[in-house]
């Protein structure tokens, strides 16, 4: 698996941790959007896109099975998002 695009909507809100928003393209074939950047009290991480259930619980709505991949996927997130963040 290959990660060939990554786009990154950055954006600032005053007392809100969420930084932006990515889209990853794996292998040229499968999108997945509204992946979170966000601000911890350790640096930036990544969650997954999720929703709400009938209980109010929030579930993954997709998400790596893997450290590994997971590990990809914030490299490349991170990497997109302090280039913008560079560009402005």
């Amino acid at each position: 698996m290959k990660i060939t695009s990554v786009t990154v909507r950055k954006f600032e809100r005053d007392g809100n941790r969420m930084k932006g928003i990515a889209t990853v393209v794996v292998d040229d074939s499968f999108a997945i959007h509204d992946i979170r950047i966000i601000e911890g009290d350790n640096g930036l991480f990544i969650a997954m896109p999720s929703r709400k259930t009938a209980t109010g619980e929030y579930k993954d709505i997709a998400h790596p099975i893997n450290t590994e991949i997971r590990t990809m996927f914030q490299n490349a997130i991170l990497e997109e998002y302090n280039k913008v963040e560079e560009a402005e």
